[in-house]
């Protein structure tokens, strides 16, 4: 018989899925960076999350949650646990979203429409790599690190990355907010590479300290008037060689499978495709 249990308490989350989310630092890049910055660098705008573990047995089986204003993420639930979980959550909560590995997802999104009324749409599909030996591409400029005297310039590029994926977990897409987000990332020891031409930045990558012996790099921006010229390969190698010097044994990224030129990209500096993960949006019944 499963058991589901919500959980008020992060830290007490974290001792019981801990070591279920570690066997698997890849797979689980999102949940584990999520509690990361949640017990140690906490922010005062920070909304309480929604955390949900499955026992069988006694046996952790599966677990989920949300830090708002993020949809819950399910890549700790495999598909024959997400109708349980949407079962406990039904009535009871209302998602913007989830997102996870493709099968979980799914089977997630079918349960939650059936039980809650809602429609869903897939927002994105998306593919997460992990790097194997990097290959420096060879661009003309240079990679340096970015500064609080930065701020200004990320945080457009921030909104601007933003708008043209359509990532708007954020309750406004703004330049204040991405500027906000970026402070609570750097405080949190995320490290932002700008690549620059003479002096002249031209694309930008943050990546996220090792937390597991994992590192994710994301967002990777590089201005229209600056394309097809390989920066963004170019600052995306950067910020991996400066995860490995902080030792990370993992480097990650998700990229928007829409997009096959940044899927080549990636591959053709060392990322190695992992799984499938899908993103679907919710609306409320009615709504």
């Amino acid at each position: 018989m499963a058991e589901v249990t919500r959980h008020d308490d992060l830290a007490e989350f974290w001792a019981l899925t801990g070591d279920f989310f570690n066997a698997d630092p890849v797979v689980h890049t999102v949940p584990i960076a999520a509690i990361d910055r949640r017990l140690n660098h906490a922010d005062p705008d920070d909304e309480p999350p929604l955390l949900v573990s499955v026992t069988h047995d006694g046996v952790l089986v599966a677990a989920a949650l949300r830090t708002p204003p993020w949809p819950l993420t399910l890549s700790g639930v495999a598909p024959e646990w997400a109708e349980v979980v949407a079962e406990a959550l039904a009535g009871d909560v209302e998602l913007p979203g989830a997102n996870g590995p493709r099968e979980s997802v799914e089977a997630f999104v079918v349960a939650w429409a059936a039980r809650t009324g809602c429609s869903a749409r897939e927002h994105m599909a998306q593919r997460l790599y992990e790097l194997g030996d990097l290959v420096t591409p060879d661009v003309p400029g240079s990679a340096r690190l970015a500064t609080p005297d930065d701020l200004d310039l990320l945080s457009r590029w921030r909104t601007d990355f933003a708008d043209e994926a359509g990532v708007h977990a954020d309750e406004e897409n703004s330049v204040e907010r991405s500027r906000h987000m970026l402070e609570v990332g750097m405080a949190a020891g995320q490290g932002h590479v700008i690549w620059c031409q003479g002096d002249t930045p031209v694309a930008w990558a943050g990546v996220g300290a090792p937390v597991s012996g994992m590192s994710r790099i994301g967002p990777v921006y590089t201005p229209p008037e600056h394309r097809r010229h390989g920066y963004g390969a170019a600052v995306t190698a950067a910020c991996a060689s400066w995860a490995r010097e902080k030792g990370a044994e993992h480097i990650v990224l998700y990229t928007d499978l829409a997009n096959p030129t940044s899927n080549s990209i990636y591959q053709r500096i060392g990322f190695q495709p992992v799984v499938d993960s899908a993103s679907f949006v919710f609306t409320p019944a009615g709504g």
